[in-house]
């Protein structure tokens, strides 16, 4: 809904269809029949935002009850967010055109710890202040929204504390229920509004933030915690005051009856990922060392074929889309998998309809699934054995083979593909050079294997690319106690790669290890880092997750200025017995489980995936016994 004093700017910005809402599926309702209004904000630009699965959930989720109007907002690019600051105008939602003020909730989905600048950012756009301390005062004149995050990024939400009023730590689709229902009712009992007049507008909220706090999987940085920092100088972890020493995450239970949207909104202009994503289990049962999306996702929840078959016609009915995509963090590992392509097959190839498998396990893939899979078979195919020597792969538990890598490539080529991704990391808790040097031999290996692949009729061009991210240490995951290395260290690293590589069939790309120090700052960071991330909006930081826009000098000032280093949080390599800033985040995965795999990795022992044996991560505590190990 675009009101006219946003017409004249639209005219001068690019792509204006990325401010303007009015997509199909788009859903307007009535303000006058609202009582809680909710702004989901996404923290990149709507190119991004308007591929994530999570907030075409939540999105229709809350729209769902008839008392709450959710509308979707996202950072604008520069030339937007200049033409809004030169008119005195507000950042605003897409469905309404209403300023981030006018609402109820501004709710920012935290999946990427270098799109913390744009968040604030945002704030700025829209006249709201940064700190919750600021908010709750009064002293604006005026009442703010609540400000609430969740996502990835929550189970670590100490950077974020001064600035977020609560986080939602875990799954979302019941939680948020719950939280709109539990603002109704004061809304209701204080009059609109909310707040009783009674009372200073400071005192209301804490009352409500209070109530908050009694959810599970809420967490409310005033009232919960504040920073300690340990006597060995590391940062410490957040101490309770008066209210719940742990917060547990929420997890969905009955998976196959959980909500999923078959009628999201259908973009207007090209977005990353267009096409319908269906979401066909979550969680991991591998426990790859490195991955935090593996332990905090814990337990593996699958849907029925019978449920996924019928989501996709139905999203496919409401929506147009030419290709599926089956997601999950290993689509390999979801037990019917066959049954599904199956069912799925005998209407998307009739219908034309592409249907794509991106996130295969190596020791997983087949010719029967590269047959079923067209959109496989038009795209250009990933693997990612993360390490290039044998040595690495069991200190990282990836499981994998030399032989499982060799059998899967030469299938690929075999099937007439001339063009491979490996993905890898560097900078791994126990890394030599020698585990450097087998990526470029990994790379060669396959170059190779082209050579031998059966049918040599069709020379293509050859392209083997090898994609290179530096090592970045995560919360609730067995190497979050292992510091990163140096940046010196990871261009050296970086270096000696690239010298390794002398075919012409191999690229090389790799990460910008810059980025990667901050990513590790922001990933293991505790409650001081709010003022350094506050500092460094006002110096100008913005869409650090893109290159053309991040700028190290920025966060090396901002840090200077708030007499903080970034490598105390990023190279410090932890005891087990020290106390951390997440520790009072309970993600079912108990720290003596990490630790135990801490161990296992410095002798080079892996641990067998849970279906095969129960490693004992204690999910079962959070899930009411239920795993995914076997029975």
């Amino acid at each position: 809904m675009i009101k006219k004093e946003f017409e004249n700017i639209l005219k001068k910005v690019q792509k204006p269809a990325r401010y303007t809402g009015g997509e199909y599926n788009e859903i307007i309702k009535d303000k006058s029949g609202i009582d809680i209004r909710f702004a989901f904000a996404f923290p990149d630009m709507y190119e991004i935002g308007m591929s994530n699965l999570g907030i075409k959930i939540l999105y229709g989720i809350l729209n769902s009850l008839d008392y709450v109007w959710c509308e979707r907002v996202f950072t604008p690019a520069d030339d937007m967010a200049e033409q809004l600051k030169q008119n005195n105008l507000d950042l605003y939602a897409l469905e309404s055109g209403d300023s981030l003020r006018d609402f109820d909730f501004v709710g920012f989905t935290l999946q990427y710890e270098l799109s913390y600048s744009n968040i604030l950012h945002m704030l700025n756009l829209a006249n709201i202040p940064l700190l919750s301390c600021e908010r709750e005062s009064g002293r604006h004149g005026e009442n703010f929204p609540v400000i609430i995050g969740g996502g990835p990024c929550a189970y670590n939400p100490e950077p974020l504390a001064d600035i977020f009023d609560l986080f939602v730590v875990g799954e979302g689709e019941e939680v948020l229920v719950e939280l709109m229902e539990l603002y109704r009712t004061y809304k209701n009992k204080c009059g609109d509004p909310m707040w009783s007049p009674a009372k200073t507008y400071a005192e209301n909220k804490r009352e409500f933030l209070m109530e908050c706090a009694k959810i599970e999987g809420v967490y409310v940085p005033f009232f919960q915690y504040g920073t300690a920092m340990l006597d060995n100088g590391a940062p410490g972890a957040s101490r309770p005051t008066n209210t719940k020493k742990t917060v547990r995450k929420r997890v969905i239970k009955n998976y196959d009856d959980v909500y999923f949207p078959v009628d999201p909104v259908v973009p207007n202009i090209e977005v990353v990922h267009d096409r319908i994503t269906l979401e066909v289990f979550r969680g991991c049962i591998r426990g790859c060392r490195f991955c935090q999306a593996g332990f905090i996702y814990r337990p593996a929840r699958e849907r029925s074929v019978e449920k996924l078959n019928q989501i996709a016609i139905d999203t496919y009915k409401n929506t147009g889309y030419s290709e599926i995509s089956l997601a999950s963090l290993s689509i390999s590992d979801y037990t019917k998998l066959y049954d599904l392509t199956d069912a799925l097959t005998c209407w998307t190839d009739p219908s034309n309809v592409n249907l794509s498998l991106p996130s295969m396990r190596i020791d997983a893939f087949s010719q029967e699934l590269l047959d079923k899979t067209s959109g496989v078979r038009s795209s250009t195919l990933t693997f990612a054995p993360e390490a290039g020597s044998q040595r690495m792969r069991d200190v990282i538990n990836k499981n994998l083979s030399e032989q499982d890598i060799e059998e899967t490539i030469q299938i690929a080529f075999n099937s007439g593909k001339s063009s491979i991704k490996l993905y890898f990391m560097i900078g791994l808790p126990g890394e030599t050079d020698e585990d450097i040097i087998a990526i470029a031999g990994l790379a060669k290996k396959a170059v190779g294997l082209y050579y031998k692949r059966e049918n040599k009729q069709k020379n293509k061009g050859l392209t083997v690319t090898i994609s290179v991210a530096s090592f970045v240490p995560k919360c609730h995951t067995p190497f979050c106690f292992e510091g990163q290395n140096s940046y010196d260290e990871l261009i050296r690293k970086q270096r000696l790669l690239k010298n390794e590589i002398n075919s012409n069939k191999i690229k090389y790309n790799y990460h910008d290890a810059k980025i990667s120090k901050l990513e590790a700052v922001f990933a293991r960071g505790d409650r001081k880092l709010s003022k350094v991330l506050i500092e460094a909006v006002k110096l100008g930081a913005r869409f650090d997750g893109w290159d053309e826009f991040f700028r190290f000098d920025i966060w090396r000032q901002a840090f200077e200025n708030c007499d903080i280093t970034m490598e105390e949080y990023c190279e410090r390599t932890y005891r087990y017995d020290d106390v951390l800033p997440w520790d009072f985040i309970d993600t079912g995965v108990s720290k003596e489980f990490f630790i135990e795999e801490n161990k296992k990795a410095k002798l080079g022992m892996t641990t067998n995936n849970c279906r095969e044996e129960c490693a004992g991560c204690g999910v079962n505590h959070i899930t009411g016994g239920d795993c995914c190990c076997p029975k």
